[in-house]
Formats: structure tokens, sequence, C-alpha cells
């Protein structure tokens, strides 16, 4: 008898949430590998395709398949007290859940996703939920959180961890043999907007403030075979946006993105790419930028972090203002649109003194095209991350936060400044 498996995409408590594309693409893409050798269910608290959430107005997609989540107002975590934010907690109510676990037969299993290292809360209230009603399943952890919290990890009571992207433990421990050609089962999900994919894995690069090589290993290419069918697959359920979740999408294009793009274009294949991940702003080609726009990317990030060029060779040296300035041209002479490309800057970075914020923002505003600040989450086991244990206790998850670390070290004006700034600036190339 095949086993019959839960997947819980869990609720996010933090300060600030919203649906930038965010799918459990970890969690589908090993269930994927066991389709048809196990009996599958997701519950996704962050599905804004539920009809829970499809009734409130306020919470419909934009044009590209973004938007709000559903949240409701919690206390803050003792440790974040002072942060004048107000914490909440995204994602469908908890009774929801509650009410879907007395409704299933048994489980076997239960793999729940874990993504940012300060979300645990989430993680914790689903295990609570699950051990209160299905006793005799397993509960299974893996994601970021696991890789970089692990023994923090331990503490919260699941049965076994996935630590790291090698699947053969939990294969094992699940008694199923993987066939790993097989694209994410996207299928569990009843009504689909958007979908995520993914053409490699790991970044090339060693930037301080990045946890990707660690996590991910070194560079590397998914098969193509693979990659097309999971495309196939997210069309013939109607979706008409993707976001890559690349770390490096455009490093060896001609090796990668290039014949993607290109089968994309030979099979007429209708989609609006995106890439909030950010791209390299170095490898921008004007060839390569014709090539994206002509397969339907709409959405351009670029991962650009300061002007300063003291910080971009102390951090890692990953993009330099001209290649910035050059990526921008090509894009626009493809026939990208000014008001669809957008620049990350990091906020409260623990090396801000050289960072020159203020002339980056408006470096990039005088580029025409939008800016947007990344707050800066120190994790663990970064050059960066231990940096911070100036000021945060990095064993307490936590103090991860986004948006907690730059008031930490800035101040609660100083960085509400630089936000308000960073607001002018864009509003300013609307006028």
């Amino acid at each position: 008898m095949r086993p019959r498996i839960l997947l819980v995409n869990p609720p996010i408590y933090d300060f600030a949430a919203y649906d930038f594309w965010l799918k459990p693409y970890g969690l589908l893409s090993v269930a994927g590998y066991l389709r048809s050798k196990a009996e599958f269910t997701l519950f996704d608290y962050l599905d804004r395709m539920h009809p829970f959430v499809a009734k409130q107005k306020e919470l419909r997609p934009d044009q590209w398949g973004r938007g709000r989540f559903y949240r409701e107002k919690v206390p803050n975590p003792a440790c974040l007290k002072e942060i004048p934010r107000y914490f909440r907690r995204f994602g469908l109510p908890r009774d929801i859940f509650k009410d879907f676990l007395a409704r299933q037969r048994t489980f076997d299993f239960v793999l729940i996703q874990t993504t940012m290292t300060y979300w645990y809360q989430g993680v914790a209230e689903v295990i609570e939920d699950v051990r209160e009603t299905l006793q005799q399943a397993k509960i299974i952890l893996g994601g970021n959180y696991v890789m970089l919290c692990n023994s923090h990890a331990q503490k919260l009571g699941a049965d076994f961890l996935v630590q790291g992207i090698n699947l053969e433990p939990l294969c094992k421990f699940l008694g199923i043999t993987p066939d790993l050609s097989q694209p994410a089962l996207w299928e569990l999900y009843e009504r689909l907007n958007v979908g995520v994919l993914r053409l490699t894995d790991g970044c090339p690069f060693n930037c301080t403030y990045c946890s990707v090589p660690k996590v991910y290993g070194r560079f590397k290419a998914r098969p193509m075979e693979r990659s097309l069918a999971e495309v196939e697959l997210l069309t013939k359920r109607d979706v008409e946006n993707i976001a890559f979740y690349d770390d490096a999408l455009l490093f060896k294009p001609e090796k990668v993105l290039v014949p993607f793009l290109n089968e994309i274009i030979k099979y007429n294949i209708k989609v609006n790419f995106h890439c909030p991940n950010g791209l390299h702003a170095r490898f921008v080609t004007k060839e390569l930028a014709e090539l994206m726009v002509r397969a339907g990317f709409k959405t351009f990030y670029l991962g650009f972090e300061s002007a300063s060029s003291t910080w971009q060779r102390r951090t890692g040296s990953k993009v330099f203002c001209d290649e910035l300035a050059q990526a921008v041209k090509y894009l626009t002479s493809a026939g990208a649109k000014l008001q669809n490309i957008t620049a990350y800057q990091i906020l409260g970075h623990p090396h801000g003194d050289i960072q020159e914020l203020e002339e980056s923002m408006r470096f990039v505003n005088g580029l025409g095209i939008r800016g947007m600040l990344a707050d800066f989450s120190p994790i663990p086991s970064t050059p960066d991350g231990e940096l911070c244990q100036k000021w945060v206790d990095m064993d307490e998850p936590l103090f991860h936060n986004k948006t907690a670390f730059p008031i930490i070290l800035l101040g609660f004006d100083e960085s509400n400044r630089l936000k308000d700034l960073q607001r002018k600036l864009n509003r300013s190339l609307t006028k």
C-alpha cells in the first residue's frame, strides 16, 4: 500500500509579508520526485486562491499574480517587543487547518516546508496541531531553517529533519525510491494562478551576506527536459505568470537560459516570466535582453545592493554602477518597460558606513527605474551574519528578522527616513 503523505506550507509570523510569487517549491519538488509512489494531500496556508481568501476583494491579485495575504495581528515575541511595528500572523486561519485535519483519514507522514529562519513560529504551530490530531504520523521538516539553524529546529519536536539537499536519507526514511526526472507536483492545487521554476541550483559567487553557496552548493544546471515539462504542466493549469527562483539565472546563459528560452519561443508558449530573486546585471547582454523580452519576461529585478565600489569589493564584487546602467540600457532597448525594472539595495547592512545608501538610491533613480530597499537579514554561518553578533543573539532566529534588524542597527527614525526617501524617489518617476 502506498504511504499517505500530507504536505504543509506553514503560516508566517512576521512584521510584514507579501505574496511575491511565493510558493512552497521545495516541498512540491520533493513530492514530484515521489509522484505515483505515495498518496499526497497539500495544505498551503499561503494559498491565496483558497475559497476563504478568494471571497475578500482586498486580497485580489495584481496583473502579475502578486497580492496581500490574509493576516491577523498577534503579540510581538518577547525578544522583539521593543520593535515599534505590528506583528502579525499571515495565512489562512488556524481553525481551517484544524477542521481540515478532523476530516482526514490518518496520514503516515507529514512534510512541512521551512523557509526564513525567523518564521519558525508558524512551523511550531503546525507541529502542535498535527500532534493533537494525527498522533501516529511521522513529522518531517526540511528547508532553509532546518539547514541553517539545525540545533534550534531539533527543539520543535519533529521526527526527522532533512539537513541538506541530498534527498537520499529522506527517501530511505519514507521507504520510497525517487524519480528525479519528474517535475514538481503542481496538480495538488485545486486552483492555480502563478507558478515558480528553477533552471539551476546554487551560485558561483560568494557574497558575504548570502547563504546560497552553503545551502545549495556549487552552481549546476537542472535537466532541461524536466524544466520544460514543468512549464508544460503549469500552462496546462492555465498559469499565466511564472517566477524563476534561481539565484544565478544569467550565469552561463548559453548552456542554460538561452536554450530554455529558445524552446519556449519554438513551441510558442505564452507565459509571463518574472525574476524576484534578482538578476546579475553584469551578465545582461544586448542579445540576452532581446531574447528574454521576446520569450515573455515582464518584470526584471536586478541585484545592485550599493553604488559604493568599496562596499561591493568588500562583500563579493557582485555588480558595479556601470554594469547596472548598461543592463538597464540593454533591457529597455529590447522593449522592457522602465516601470517594470527594479534594482534591489540593502537596508541595514553591518557595513552601512561605507555603503553610501542614499547615493545608491539616487543613482538608481537617475536611471529611470524603481529602487527597492531589501531589509538586511543576518544569516547564520555567513561572514556578515556573524558580524551581527555585536547587536543581536544569532542563536535566536527571531533576531534574523529583516524588519527588526535594520531598526536595531540604525534606529526606528533613520530606517523610516530611508524608506520614505525611497518611496519619494519612486513616486518622482511617475510624474
